[in-house]
């Protein structure tokens, strides 16, 4: 399960939203699939994972093991979310 959390999708990159939903999707059926590219991160962000949309973009997310649930917290270029 996936839930939207305050998400910004600029007006700017309106292919962005399809790519956004494709990759949620993918993460809900194989979080593990080779192309999310997820990771876990380091420093203050040590409690969430990355995942990429494409090479600019990226989906910090919390994952909620005991009920799989995955909750995105922030999407935006690697430079923004980082």
């Amino acid at each position: 399960k996936v839930i939207l959390k305050g998400l910004k999708i600029h007006k700017e990159t309106p292919d962005l939203l399809s790519q956004y939903e494709k990759t949620l999707k993918l993460l809900e059926i194989n979080p593990k699939h080779p192309s999310l590219r997820l990771h876990k991160l380091d420093g203050k962000l040590s409690e969430l994972y990355s995942v990429s949309i494409n090479i600019s973009y990226r989906i910090c997310i919390d994952f909620l093991i005991e009920n799989d649930i995955i909750i995105p917290i922030d999407v935006g270029r690697h430079d923004e979310v980082y």
